[in-house]
């Protein structure tokens, strides 16, 4: 059996615009920057987890640990049920298209929006996975 994990801690996506990005996540999401780099910024999330925002293919050649991504990526963000209706709102009121509100078998509920860069945003409630 392995050592335990104690986690997720980061997430990396890949912009054409960090400072775009940025901005959007932090605006909407109310991120914080945590680190500011040429090639990939930080931003806090809930505490103890990190976002990534990287420069589109600035990392793939890195001579060690190079990594990239391309196309439409997919993060979900976990919400307290009670809290997903305030979260539409808020989108709504910062014009940020909602493009659906699912309803899943064991009771969750998740809403989805885009970034700049077509990512897919997804909040989530507990009752989407069976382990949450």
């Amino acid at each position: 059996m392995p050592p335990p994990l104690n986690g997720l801690l980061e997430v990396a996506i890949y912009v054409d615009d960090i400072a775009r990005s940025v901005e959007f996540y932090m605006r909407i999401l109310d991120f914080e920057v945590i680190y500011e780099g040429d090639r990939l910024w930080a931003l806090g999330v809930a505490g103890r987890q990190v976002l990534l925002i990287c420069q589109r293919t600035a990392s793939a050649d890195l001579p060690v640990i190079a990594h990239a991504a391309d196309g439409q990526q997919h993060v979900a963000f976990a919400v307290p049920k009670p809290d997903l209706d305030a979260w539409r709102e808020r989108l709504e009121t910062l014009s940020v298209p909602i493009e659906q509100i699912r309803e899943w078998p064991r009771g969750g509920r998740s809403l989805y929006f885009r970034d700049p860069d077509g990512h897919l945003i997804e909040l989530a409630t507990p009752g989407v996975w069976s382990i949450y």
